[in-house]
């Protein structure tokens, strides 16, 4: 084991694309750098970041928050999680880069993913958390 030093800009770099107590630096070193390299030869490629890497990057959701979403009539409730860089994982372990895709494929039916998720830890949209993360950027 080797002992490195990082600055404040990497480490949060760091902490923004692990698993929260699952990941170690190490780990996230290991996807980012070497996972490329493992495409290659038949392995998992990495992914780009998903669309709500902005929300978490505005610090108001993190990476392992829940978002759900409820058909009263249907008396049916999704939840999906949402995952250190961005993507939203849905229980059956089927991960996608936009919220819409995700709740589609739990619903059946087109629909508004930003519109209809609720993020639990706030009870906001997505649709209001990024109009808040866009707010944030601006200033």
């Amino acid at each position: 084991m080797r002992t490195i030093e990082i600055d404040d800009e990497v480490f949060a770099y760091l902490q923004r694309h692990s698993e929260p107590l699952v990941d170690t630096p190490n780990d996230v070193l290991r996807r980012q750098l070497l996972e490329g390299e493992k495409s290659s030869a038949g392995k998992a490629e990495t992914r780009k970041t998903g669309a709500l890497m902005f929300i978490i990057e505005a610090g108001l959701a993190a990476p392992g928050d829940k978002v759900q979403h409820h058909q009263p009539r249907l008396k049916r409730t999704h939840e999906a999680t949402i995952t250190a860089d961005g993507w939203i994982e849905t229980p059956d372990g089927q991960a996608f880069p936009q919220p819409s895709p995700a709740l589609k494929t739990q619903t059946g039916i087109d629909i508004n993913g930003w519109g209809q998720y609720t993020h639990l830890p706030s009870g906001h949209r997505l649709q209001q958390l990024r109009e808040e993360a866009t707010a944030k950027h601006q200033d």
